[in-house]
């Protein structure tokens, strides 16, 4: 069967599916499905559970990382005031990393079996499946991949007392994107600046999917000039 005659099930799992779709993949994985009830992802039910994070389960994890790393570079003599200093650049270089690859990665263009396998498990089934609860955050594993070549380029362009605590800057900036993502997905905000980043974030996944890649900020947006056009107003007759 081709690429174009294939058609996706979505009762069965759906990994080892959506790679037969081709070049047909991107535009199927912008057409979300709006249910809180997500797919299955694999038919062994191990690997099923490895893909499911409950959102908690981030600052369980990595809140006491960032308080020991930042612990280290006070025992090794970066002053508080320093350290603050320093946690904030890493937050800030945080949020550059969160623009890059929600823009440059997770919004790749595949057609391949296997590179569309792979966005699909990264960032596709996000966009299929918003409203997945379980699949709004990184499970704790592949942070911990992802945070070993962000701590070798840290540790290259710092010094080793500094290199901790701009290290628990970015992880805490990791921890609020991912604690905001959910919450924009399921919170129901009263005050600002919440109201207005889900709107933001929401119009990123149902009007223009190709602009608005800040979740936490539309700093880098405006920056780099991925702002989303603004929606058109209806003139009264």
């Amino acid at each position: 069967m081709s690429a174009k005659d294939f058609s996706v099930d979505i009762t069965k799992p759906l990994v080892f599916q959506v790679g037969h779709l081709g070049e047909a993949y991107q535009e199927w994985v912008h057409q979300p499905i709006v249910s809180k009830e997500g797919p299955r992802f694999f038919e062994n039910d191990f690997m099923e559970l490895l893909t499911r994070t409950v959102w908690w389960v981030v600052p369980i994890v990595w809140l006491p990382v960032i308080c020991w790393t930042l612990s280290v570079a006070l025992r090794m003599g970066v002053s508080p005031p320093e350290a603050a200093v320093l946690l904030l650049i890493g937050l800030l270089i945080w949020t550059l990393l969160e623009y890059s690859l929600h823009r440059f990665f997770f919004h790749m263009y595949t057609k391949t079996y296997w590179t569309n396998t792979l966005h699909y498990m990264l960032h596709g089934c996000h966009h299929k499946h918003p409203m997945d609860a379980l699949r709004l955050v990184f499970p704790p594993a592949a942070t911990a991949i992802l945070c070993i070549p962000f701590w070798g380029l840290i540790r290259l362009a710092s010094t080793p007392a500094t290199a901790p605590a701009i290290f628990a800057g970015g992880l805490l900036g990791y921890v609020m994107y991912d604690c905001t993502h959910y919450y924009l997905h399921h919170g129901s905000p009263s005050g600002q600046p919440a109201k207005h980043l889900k709107r933001y974030h929401l119009n990123h996944h149902f009007r223009v999917q190709s602009k608005g890649f800040g979740i936490t900020s539309s700093l880098w947006d405006v920056v780099f000039g991925t702002l989303p056009p603004a929606p058109k107003t209806q003139k009264s007759s």
